[in-house]
């Protein structure tokens, strides 16, 4: 086994052995939200925005993006478990922002091992082979963070599969200080109908 393995393997067990009754937590979120944020270790959503286990539900992905899958949990959320808002949070300094779709199917295409992030950008140094797949993928990138938050915002509001009684809200977390920013123009393009 690995040392990470066993390292989560024990966590696991403590955490088990203190478990008590959250077993007994409703399927529902109880505080009837949901948050679209961004997949980097650096972001907590439970201590940034004050969650307990069972409070709301989050949705993770590179960038915080309002992606097919991502819209379809959020549909998920509301539609079967009763969330009555959704947060969209992206993030200051996201790796989302150093490379363009371009980039990341040259990339995969010389290959499929881990590239180095450099002052001019990532670089790959693997060893072929790699795969053309990439080629295919929209690897929903971001070139201007603010504009990012206020598309996403705005996807999902337009989304024909969500309702506009539920209000969404756009942020930016600052990994540097750990505020939660408004993104102006984003409750007004949120805002519920």
């Amino acid at each position: 086994m690995s040392s990470v393995l066993d390292e989560v393997l024990a966590a696991n067990a403590a955490y088990a052995a203190s478990f008590g009754d959250k077993g007994n937590l409703a399927l529902p979120p109880a505080r009837r939200f949901a948050v679209l944020t961004c997949m980097d270790a650096r972001l907590d959503p439970a201590k940034f925005a004050g969650l307990a286990e069972g409070d709301a539900h989050v949705i993770r992905n590179a960038g915080g993006r309002a992606s097919d899958d991502a819209i379809r949990s959020l549909v998920i959320s509301y539609k079967l478990l009763g969330t009555r808002e959704f947060f969209v949070i992206h993030h200051t300094e996201c790796g989302m922002e150093f490379f363009t779709n371009e980039v990341m199917r040259g990339l995969l295409a010389n290959s499929l091992e881990t590239a180095e992030l450099t002052s001019e950008g990532f670089r790959d140094v693997g060893k072929g082979p790699g795969s053309r797949a990439g080629e295919f993928v929209e690897w929903l990138t971001i070139a201007d963070p603010r504009q990012a938050v206020l598309y996403d915002v705005l996807r999902i509001r337009t989304h024909p599969l969500v309702p506009g009684s539920i209000p969404i809200y756009g942020y930016i977390y600052d990994v540097k200080t750990g505020r939660l920013l408004e993104v102006e123009g984003a409750a007004e393009a949120g805002k519920a109908r």
